[in-house]
Formats: C-alpha cells, structure tokens, sequence
C-alpha cells in the first residue's frame, strides 16, 4: 500500500511513519515544521528517518538515505491546490492524517490558528479523497471532544455536544466533516479519539516532557488540579498499532444502524469513530511517581487547581476498537515513562 501520512515531523506521525516502513509499505510523509514548538526536535525527527535538513525545500519530495520506501514533503495543508497537486500525482491508496494544531491550552490564546489548521486545513484533506479517490481515510480526533462529560468510561455512542475549549471543537468539527464526506461521497472516514499519548521523541509542551526537563533542573513543578487528575495515559507504540489496525479496515456502513435512536459512532455512511487509548487511568500524582523512579530524583511539586479547558478525568472504553481490530494496549505507565525517560536522557545527552 501506498500511504500519505501527514504530521510525519510531529510525535505520533514520526512513529506511525517508522511501523509502516518497516512492515514493507511505501509512505510519504507530509509537515510543515511549524514552530509551535522547538523545530530541532522536528527535525531531528525527520534525520531520524534519513531526510536531512539541507536536503528540504518547501513542496519538494525529498527521498530517505536509509529508507527506501520512505518520501518527505514539506507543505502547508492549509494551501489546496499544492496538496491537490501531490495527490493527483502520487495517487494515494490510503490517508493517515495526523497534522493538527495541537494543545488545549493554546487554544485558549490561539484560537484562530485551530481554525486555519485543523479545519479549513482538514477541509482540503476531505476534497483531495474526494477528488482523488482512497481506500481509507483515518485522521487524528481527540479525546477532547468529551469535554464536560462525567459518565466513566467514554464512549463513542455518548454525545460530545459539550466542548469546553476550541481545540476540542475542532476536533469534535473534524468528526461532522468526515461524515458529511462518508456520506455525500462515499469517503470511507475513520476517526480515532486520542487519549493522553506519551512516550520516546514525545512533543515538549505535553506533561511528561515538562516534568522530566524541570525535575532534571531541580525546578519545581505545576500539578494541577492537585494531582488528583486521572488520564488515560497510552504508550505510543501502542497507539500506532492501533491507528494502523484501523487503517487496514476501511470503515463500513453499519447495517444496524438505526435512524431513529441514531449511533454518534458510526453511521449509514463508511463513516467510523473509535476512541483509542489504555482503558486503565492512572492518577497523575502516580505518573510523576513514575518520572522520578526514571530519572532517579524527586520531584519538587506547586499544587494548582483545575486549569481552563482541562478535564478532571478521562477513561476510554475501547470495547468496540478491540472487537472490530483486536486492538491491546500492553505497556505499563511504569515500563512506557522509563522508555520516555531513557529516550530523553540520551537524546539530550544528560
């Protein structure tokens, strides 16, 4: 299969990129290298993969060193007729869209870069499937999307009509399109709902990254909501087995759907959503526990409230995700914190 898979500079798509490489199929991976954090890292990401910073310049696709089934292009998604361009050209068997603008809280200072990049952005990903057929479109939703919801564990056939920050509505706004697309279209969508992914060559402006580099410091360190948060904290590597177990089954029409007690997971239409995630939250308090058996130092701690946009809890029931693909997330905070913490030891050379 020939794979785009966007957001390739970006932590998941980094990952994602690397297990279908490395099963056999042909990949081009897409970014923009966007500065909402450190580009080195992005980068170093790339060169990771064989495709140097020297070697790219902006919609060009630039082949690997090491890999021979792997291209990079660097391209604004935002811009239709470039991507329009690559798709008619390359003539994608399958589309893992990964590339968003990420971060709860940057959306509350931010709010105009999630409509630019999540959504009209997501709009030209939907028109180059439809305009240059796929078998399958899986793209990146967010656990976000639950927002207020108190009913654990969080299910796809749960309304999620109360987003308490932007990014989470773009995400939430991403779902409506798909469909919109599945069902005008006959687009097979696919989204899949994130809950909390961490792990090695992770982005520096999630928790476990803060954590680790303030704690290596000996600065003290934001807990909010008095470590009394629960996540669904999932290792990446089983997030991408995961995303590519999906992807290798074209969403259907569910037969049994029934119009007048309508299912928000599924539809009429090839149009499906599926969280994915551990299904086994873990105190936060527990998880920086973790970091400091990691890195062998304790953690200086500020207990804070509740931050704007953030949930208390999340909690994923992947019920669903493991019948249809045999899904099984198998590592342990424990075993997937001291992989991050020896990742981040080497690469940063402490």
């Amino acid at each position: 299969m020939k794979f785009l898979v966007t957001g390739t500079a970006g932590f998941i798509g980094f990952h994602v990129a690397q297990y279908l490489v490395d099963r056999g199929d042909e990949v081009v991976g897409l970014d923009v290298i966007n500065d909402y954090y450190d580009v080195n890292l992005k980068y170093a990401r790339l060169e990771h993969h064989g495709i140097q910073k020297s070697s790219i310049q902006l919609g060009e696709l630039v082949q690997s060193t090491t890999i021979l089934k792997y291209r990079f292009i660097q391209l604004d998604i935002c811009e239709k007729k470039p991507l329009m361009a690559l798709f008619e050209k390359e003539k994608f068997d399958m589309v893992i869209h990964l590339a968003a603008q990420a971060g709860v809280r940057h959306s509350l200072t931010h709010p105009e870069v999630y409509i630019q990049s999540n959504i009209s952005a997501f709009l030209n990903i939907l028109e180059c499937c439809r305009f240059h057929p796929v078998k399958h479109l899986v793209y990146a939703s967010s656990s976000s999307v639950y927002g207020s919801n108190e009913k654990m564990p969080f299910s796809t056939s749960d309304s999620v009509d109360h987003p308490i920050s932007l990014y989470a509505a773009s995400k939430k706004a991403n779902e409506l399109m798909a469909h919109t697309y599945s069902h005008l279209f006959g687009v097979p969508t696919t989204g899949l709902r994130f809950f909390t992914v961490y792990g090695p060559w992770g982005r520096p402006d999630m928790a476990l990254f803060l954590f680790t580099e303030a704690i290596l410091k000996g600065e003290t360190i934001k807990v909010f909501n008095y470590g009394k948060m629960k996540r669904d904290f999932t290792y990446v590597d089983d997030i991408v087995k995961g995303v590519v177990k999906v992807a290798d089954r074209p969403a259907s029409p569910n037969p049994h759907f029934d119009p007048q007690n309508p299912d928000p997971g599924s539809s009429k239409a090839p149009y499906k959503i599926y969280n994915i995630g551990n299904s086994s939250p873990v105190l936060l308090m527990d998880y920086i526990h973790a970091v400091e058996k990691g890195l062998g130092k304790t953690a200086k701690m500020e207990l804070l409230p509740l931050q704007p946009g953030d949930v208390p809890a999340s909690h994923a029931d992947v019920s669903d995700l493991v019948r249809d693909t045999g899904y099984k997330p198998e590592t342990s905070v424990n075993e997937g914190v001291k992989a991050f913490t020896d990742w981040y030891l080497s690469y940063y050379k402490k």
